[in-house]
């Protein structure tokens, strides 16, 4: 059978290893486990199978890697699908469903997200997906010695950025910026912050069949960016450095070997800065700065429970993670923001948990990550995409690409790959 466009040799191995260890429980004659199919790895893995440790019946979880879509379709053709998968995308669910692929799922009574994100969920007026993780996007890190004053709105960020790029260029001191370029998330997290501000109505018009990518809106949220990005000194090693630097090493920058100072990123940073963390001095967060003093948009991720056709262990399944109790083994522990507004503040183990989980509940500023939502090879990954039209455009400011003709190329390839996913004009 031909595999799938892009699906690795990796990935391919990885699902039929899975496919057959279902095959064997389901035939063993003994209770048959709930197969999950998850991107997480390393502890957020762990978490979750201590999660799922308090389910009533045998649970199973299988660690897709990060292109779990590659991971599903490999698996669908086999005629091995999960019970059930916990989805990074919303767009996933949707096409999903639409293929057929997916039971519909009920939730808890004690089930209640912020408005605007269940919809994300549904095809055709059924509900496909439940949110069982948070990601709040809108934050920069720092430790309290490197900057003891955060800049109050954008125009201070970007002063702020100047200043210390200039010491770094004349002293060598750290650079204002980290950034891991080489994961295009990155970047799309950037725009979509400035986008939220710039132009707050426009933002979810962008998920729409009909978005305009070359337009004004778009336009001066590049501007805004390419403003900060072409500062001389910003980045860790200039650029081109930095497209070549991962998310992870970008936190040890500014936690670790404290070569820069602040560093945009989502809560879940707070597990990849602890075992790099240096003596007691721990990093603190200040919202991403909009125009205004007090942060703009909030920009949130989240991933998805989906149970498979006909798996009615998925659905029973999916609807105990909406569960106000079931994921409190992985609140306990720490690095994990509950989409469900019923789950108490006090649950979480800290106050920036509690902070973070509050200000999701705050209502009007919520947006849901932009790049999630959009269609087919649009969304984005590695190399394609939304992702890698924005490491090219950062590769062009940080070039010395005038910031005109950098917006010029950037906005017509983002309408081109609209088209190109059946969208855009």
């Amino acid at each position: 059978m031909r595999p799938p466009a892009g699906v690795s040799r990796r990935t391919l191995l990885r699902a039929a290893a899975a496919g057959s260890t279902a095959l064997a429980a389901g035939c063993s004659g003994g209770t048959r486990s709930v197969q999950v199919a998850v991107v997480w790895s390393t502890s957020e893995l762990d978490r979750f199978r201590e999660v799922v440790a308090g389910y009533p019946a045998p649970v199973q979880v299988v660690s897709a890697g990060n292109d779990i879509d590659a991971f599903l379709r490999a698996r669908h053709l086999a005629g091995t699908s999960p019970d059930v998968a916990i989805l990074p995308r919303p767009g996933l669910v949707t096409e999903y469903a639409q293929r057929g692929w997916l039971s519909p799922v009920l939730a808890s009574t004690e089930y209640a997200v912020p408005a605007g994100l269940g919809e994300l969920l549904t095809a055709e007026g059924q509900r496909y997906g439940v949110w069982v993780k948070a990601a709040h996007k809108s934050l920069v890190w720092h430790l309290p010695s490197m900057l003891p004053v955060q800049p109050a709105n954008w125009d201070a960020l970007v002063r702020r950025t100047q200043e210390l790029g200039a010491l770094a260029r004349r002293d060598g001191g750290p650079a204002p910026l980290a950034i891991g370029a080489a994961d295009g998330w990155v970047l799309t997290d950037w725009f979509e912050n400035v986008l939220a501000d710039v132009a707050p109505e426009s933002y979810n018009a962008l998920a729409r069949p009909d978005a305009d990518w070359q337009g004004g809106p778009v336009r001066e949220a590049l501007d805004r960016l390419a403003g900060l990005w072409s500062i001389n000194g910003a980045f860790v090693g200039g650029g081109r450095r930095a497209l070549l630097t991962q998310y992870e090493e970008s936190v040890i920058q500014v936690v670790h070997t404290k070569r820069a100072v602040m560093l945009v990123g989502a809560d879940f940073t707070a597990d990849v800065a602890d075992p790099f963390q240096r003596g007691p001095e721990a990093p603190v967060t200040f919202r991403f700065p909009g125009a205004q003093p007090g942060g703009g948009p909030l920009i949130v991720g989240g991933d998805a429970a989906v149970a498979f056709t006909d798996a009615q262990g998925g659905v029973e399944l999916v609807e105990w993670l909406t569960r106000v109790d079931s994921f409190q083994p992985w609140l306990r522990a720490g690095g994990y923001l509950s989409p469900n507004t019923n789950v108490a503040i006090g649950s979480y183990r800290d106050r920036v948990g509690q902070g973070l989980a509050a200000e999701m509940r705050t209502p009007g500023t919520l947006r849901f990550d932009l790049s999630d939502q959009l269609p087919g090879a649009f969304t984005g990954s590695d190399g394609v995409g939304i992702w890698r039209i924005m490491q090219g455009f950062f590769a062009d400011v940080t070039d010395g690409v005038r910031a005109s003709e950098a917006i010029r190329r950037a906005t017509g390839l983002l309408a081109a790959a609209a088209r190109s996913a059946g969208g855009g004009r």
